[in-house]
């Protein structure tokens, strides 16, 4: 009797096995790799948030006004007031 040969395992049926059982073997490693670099990546303090940072528009407050002047928002009275206010002198004739 033939017990120990020829179990239905041919040369290709070696081979997939062993490449079956390395690819299980990289996907639970990769699973547990992922898995540990999700759990200990420290998380950003809430007042540093990348997306909460609001950046001031760009110009500044001169432009701003001188903008909302040219839009026909304010007169040219208030503009001036303004814009003496924001100079840190007291309006006047210019």
């Amino acid at each position: 009797m033939m017990f120990w040969y020829d179990h239905g395992m041919s040369g290709w049926s070696w081979f997939a096995m062993a490449v079956g059982t390395v690819l299980f073997w990289a996907l639970i490693i990769t699973v547990g790799v992922l898995l540990y670099r999700a759990l200990a990546r420290p998380a950003p303090p809430s007042s540093e948030h990348p997306a909460w940072h609001k950046t001031p528009p760009p110009g500044g407050p001169e432009q701003i006004l001188a903008e909302r002047y040219a839009r026909g928002e304010i007169d040219e009275e208030e503009y001036q007031r303004r814009l003496a206010t924001l100079r840190g002198s007291r309006p006047g004739p210019a």
